[in-house]
């Protein structure tokens, strides 16, 4: 009969053991950016406000009508991010512990994770890409331009979110 340790040992290398380095990973990402958005509030207020004013797209008149330059109206749109990144990084931080409890807790640690990860992708996909990038022209900024690391995230966030969806076999 194999001792605790030797099926502990057995598990690294696993699948589900990948699950958890990654959703710790990501957990941990949007933690930090949280918690950056939180100590240094400034800094990307004042990003937020360049996009949602759009202030240094291509001003074509055309676009210009969906500017926000109504200060409270950003920093409702700024508390607002903050606060999902937050609520994501807490869903993805219980994920990562329903990990680390092993076979028995698969099922809801995947579903939790899933949660989690689905957080990020709306965040950086719809709210990044889409809204920020396209609806408010973000693309056309040489200074407040997020694209390439709201992508990156997006990638990220997508890569574990299929990684924790591949099958298992012996799941609990």
């Amino acid at each position: 009969m194999a001792s605790k340790w030797q099926r502990q040992a057995q598990r690294v290398g696993t699948l589900q053991v990948a699950a958890l380095a990654l959703t710790a990973t990501v957990a941990l990402y949007m933690a930090l950016v949280a918690f950056g958005n939180i100590t240094d509030f400034g800094t990307n207020r004042e990003f937020v406000r360049h996009v949602l004013a759009m202030d240094t797209t291509f001003k074509d008149d055309d676009l210009m009508w969906r500017a926000i330059t109504d200060h409270a109206l950003q920093d409702i749109a700024y508390v607002a991010i903050i606060v999902w990144e937050t609520v994501a990084a807490l869903v993805l931080i219980t994920g990562t512990a329903l990990w680390v409890r092993g076979p028995a807790a698969y099922r809801v640690a995947r579903r939790v994770t899933t949660v989690g990860l689905v957080m990020v992708l709306l965040l950086f996909g719809m709210g990044f890409i889409a809204i920020g990038g396209e609806w408010f022209a973000m693309w056309q900024s040489a200074k407040w331009n997020g694209l390439q690391a709201a992508e990156r995230n997006f990638v990220v966030a997508g890569l574990v979110l299929v990684l924790i969806h591949l099958p298992v076999r012996d799941e609990a």
